[in-house]
């Protein structure tokens, strides 16, 4: 279990070094069973799910089990990325990313902790603070994770309870989001290493194609490898279709037959 130490009555989550129970093993702490997800996950979308799931249990540790917990993760030139530790959250999230407003975004933009104390009463957010109270959320905590300079994420904490996140609370989540954010800083650049080996493949397996492509070309009409790699390319213009595309409909055509292709240029 995660080391909890009392507040008034109320549990908060403990700061470094927490641990958890490894079946008799030793302890684990935080950062190690952070950085095992990674290790765990496929990519990064995954480990945002895993992340997502881990921390609402530490949360739940100390503001109840009904607390839930969403991840948003943002990349230049790159879809938005979120995950959730259950479908309310999940929900909230894409809510407020469609509304463009909230307390996660706000979180993202400023680069600062956001506490929501009483949705029933937030005038910040109105129409966000309605969807909450709709799904009965009463208070909801944002922490921003400091990643690198083309990322940028946020733990969104979801509670039915009002007033929940205490001042301890808040700087217990705050020590927590430090171990996090390198774990998911982490996971983006194992992440951005896997992009670039498939892009890499993916340009690869183009130019074979299209290699391939222009050499039926040159077979069929009887010219120059240029030449050819023109007619494909002034085909592909003409058709607006991609030149990879065209590519492997050349192929594609072939069979055990002489046929000729043709193109209108």
């Amino acid at each position: 279990m995660v080391e909890i130490e009392p507040n008034g009555g109320r549990s908060q989550l403990s700061a470094e070094p927490a641990t958890i129970s490894n079946e008799g093993f030793g302890p684990v702490t935080v950062a190690e069973q952070l950085q095992d997800l990674v290790l765990d996950s496929l990519d990064v979308g995954d480990f945002l799910h895993e992340l997502s799931e881990y921390s609402a249990s530490l949360a739940s540790e100390a503001g109840g089990p009904d607390l839930d917990c969403a991840v948003t993760l943002y990349r230049r030139r790159r879809a938005q990325t979120g995950a959730g530790s259950s479908p309310r959250a999940t929900t909230l999230n894409e809510i407020q990313q469609r509304m463009g407003a909230g307390p996660c975004i706000t979180a993202l933009e400023e680069q600062r902790t956001i506490v929501v104390d009483n949705t029933a009463i937030e005038t910040r957010w109105p129409d966000y603070a309605q969807q909450l109270l709709a799904e009965n959320i009463h208070s909801v905590l944002s922490v921003p994770l400091n990643l690198e300079q083309d990322a940028t994420a946020s733990l969104n904490f979801f509670s039915p309870t009002a007033h929940l996140f205490t001042h301890e609370m808040v700087t217990s989540a705050e020590q927590y989001a430090c171990q996090a954010q390198k774990a998911l800083r982490l996971a983006v650049r194992i992440g951005s290493q896997q992009q670039l080996a498939q892009d890499l493949q993916e340009a690869m397996n183009s130019r074979t194609v299209i290699d391939l492509a222009v050499g039926v070309i040159m077979g069929q009409q009887r010219c120059a490898q240029h030449d050819a790699f023109e007619i494909l390319a002034r085909a592909s213009s003409t058709r607006n279709q991609k030149l990879r595309d065209l590519a492997q409909e050349v192929l594609s055509n072939l069979t055990n037959e002489n046929i000729h292709t043709h193109f209108d240029t």
